[in-house]
């Protein structure tokens, strides 16, 4: 049913941070048009909080070693904030060039295996299917003579 999860952040300044996304995390990207960039992620997965209040979310990437990664960030100019140790995980704020932040930790806890995403496109997709090019059909060999004696030549020798 679900193939996929598509996350949005907004910013005062979205070209910044695209080119963050694109060029700091080198997360792989397509142009849907006039330089508005999607990104892909790496498997995701969701937790629903106990809250005051509805539609307050956050985003968290996942990475293997926070320390490392903080390491890489500071190094291309990127600010991170002190490494907390939760119970869920090993976290960090990072400050976008637009502004906002985000959070990246290393899990401590279980991971989910990834969904499998659904095989049937879903009706009024956005986007169709690119044409599959078929392949040309070989031409059948010319049939095989039988075997037996050659064929006599008339005329001269």
């Amino acid at each position: 049913m679900i193939n996929g999860a598509h996350t949005i952040l907004y910013s005062t300044n979205p070209d910044a941070d695209r080119d963050f996304f694109r060029n700091i995390l080198e997360l792989p990207n397509v142009d849907v048009g006039g330089g508005w960039l999607i990104f892909a992620l790496p498997p995701a997965e969701i937790a629903v909080h106990p809250g005051d209040q509805n539609d307050v979310h956050q985003l968290y990437l996942l990475c293997d070693d926070v320390e490392a990664l903080i390491g890489k960030l500071s190094a291309r100019g990127i600010t991170c904030g002190p490494v907390q140790t939760q119970r869920w995980g090993l976290v960090t704020d990072v400050t976008l060039p637009g502004g906002g932040t985000i959070g990246i930790y290393q899990p401590l806890h279980a991971r989910p295996t990834a969904a499998t995403p659904t095989k049937k496109p879903v009706k009024g997709a956005a986007k169709k299917k690119a044409a599959v090019k078929k392949k040309p059909i070989a031409k059948k060999a010319p049939p095989k003579k039988k075997a037996g004696k050659a064929p006599v030549k008339k005329g001269r020798r």
